[in-house]
């Protein structure tokens, strides 16, 4: 199966589906911008192979690597923003993992079991199920007729911050860092700079997320965000949504498998 996207909460997916014994694919694009990168098998294309909470995805060029990593029991993942990868494994299952809020251009006929996560996918229009990603009472819900809530642009609730826990981009232009991921920051504090504006943070905190340095991004687009709890071990492992969300996915696969009377 095919997983599109590569970041914390596609991770989380991935990684939920690999421990439950399928043989997974990521599929990303070539400068994925993810903020919590210990968390997101995307950061291997950066380091060349990335591993979270016992599991190993491993950057891969062209289907030769991809199998070879598959055999080492490893995720591979390629650079392929169109997934034209599925053109030639035809997979069982792609799940549209971008969180993109709308659709890219995933449909009904890119397999026999398309599910997508969050806004931007109407069941039996071009996902077979939706997984509801919006914190709350229906978080990891799926839906096999409807759509998923619509993006509020308002971050969750954690800590009791919401938009004060997320820092952004003051300008257009090239990030360079000042923090790492995992560092307590205070108040005010200096997180990075945007072509030589400064980022201070918000609240106090640990730095939870943070974008790669070097990366040319946009004003206002999302640089990181902060953990208040000020639990370090928050920042290198799966989160509570990611965890939910996966287990919607694992859900919907197997009903889906079952009901169409398909094996991977």
């Amino acid at each position: 199966m095919i997983v599109k996207g590569g970041g914390d909460l596609a991770t989380a997916v991935a990684h939920k589906l690999f421990h439950a014994g399928f043989s997974v694919i990521i599929t990303e694009l070539e400068k994925p911008r993810m903020v919590r990168r210990l968390v997101s098998f995307a950061n291997s294309i950066y380091e060349g192979e990335w591993t979270v909470e016992g599991v190993t995805a491993v950057l891969a060029d062209g289907a030769e690597e991809v199998n070879k990593v598959l055999k080492m029991g490893k995720i591979p993942l390629v650079i392929d923003p169109s997934c034209e990868i599925r053109k030639d494994i035809l997979p069982t299952v792609i799940v549209d993992a971008t969180l993109a809020k709308k659709n890219c251009g995933t449909t009904l006929e890119d397999a026999p079991i398309v599910i997508g996560l969050g806004p931007g996918f109407t069941a039996g229009k071009n996902a077979h199920g939706i997984i509801e990603t919006k914190r709350g009472h229906h978080l990891g819900r799926i839906f096999y007729k409807g759509t998923a809530e619509p993006n509020t642009g308002v971050p969750g609730n954690i800590g009791g911050f919401t938009k004060e826990r997320v820092f952004r981009a003051p300008c257009k232009g090239i990030v360079k860092n000042h923090l790492e991921i995992g560092a307590p920051v205070r108040t005010g504090q200096i997180l990075c700079w945007v072509n030589g504006c400064s980022v201070a943070a918000g609240i106090s905190g640990i730095v939870r997320g943070l974008i790669h340095d070097g990366l040319m991004v946009k004003e206002n687009e999302k640089l990181g965000d902060i953990d208040p709890r000020g639990e370090k071990e928050y920042c290198c492992t799966i989160s509570d949504k990611g965890r939910n969300v996966a287990g919607g996915v694992l859900e919907a696969v197997l009903y889906l498998l079952q009901k169409k009377n398909l094996r991977i």
